[in-house]
């Protein structure tokens, strides 16, 4: 939640994005919505301090009350979810890497978004 308020006070995504390079040019055509972490937020703001604590006590009857609280559908509870867990993987890995395995790791990612 801290995290994307500090994006937010940056300033226009795509703006912040175009700052890295190489970033500008594909996101050229790219519409982004500065609104796209309020349903994120409000996902997060639905969630007791244990659940944020602890995400893996969500069971399937948390995400439909945090679905209702937050106004989103469980899908959009689900997706966050699985983002976060494959971040923190993702986060692991790279905190023992090396740059070799950093580059194979990134070669991965472009296979996956095929």
């Amino acid at each position: 939640m801290g995290q994307i308020q500090q994006i937010k006070k940056m300033g226009n995504i795509k703006e912040l994005a175009g700052m890295i390079p190489g970033m500008g040019k594909a996101l050229k055509d790219v519409d982004i919505d500065d609104n796209a972490f309020k349903s994120i937020e409000a996902i997060i703001q639905s969630m007791t301090p244990k659940e944020r604590q602890n995400p893996d006590i969500i069971n399937q009857s948390r995400r439909l009350r945090i679905a209702k609280g937050s106004g989103t559908k469980i899908e959009d509870v689900n997706r966050l979810m699985k983002q976060f867990d494959q971040t923190k993987k993702m986060m692991k890995m790279v905190s023992g890497m090396d740059r070799g395995r950093m580059a194979q790791m990134a070669a991965q990612m472009k296979k996956m978004k095929k």
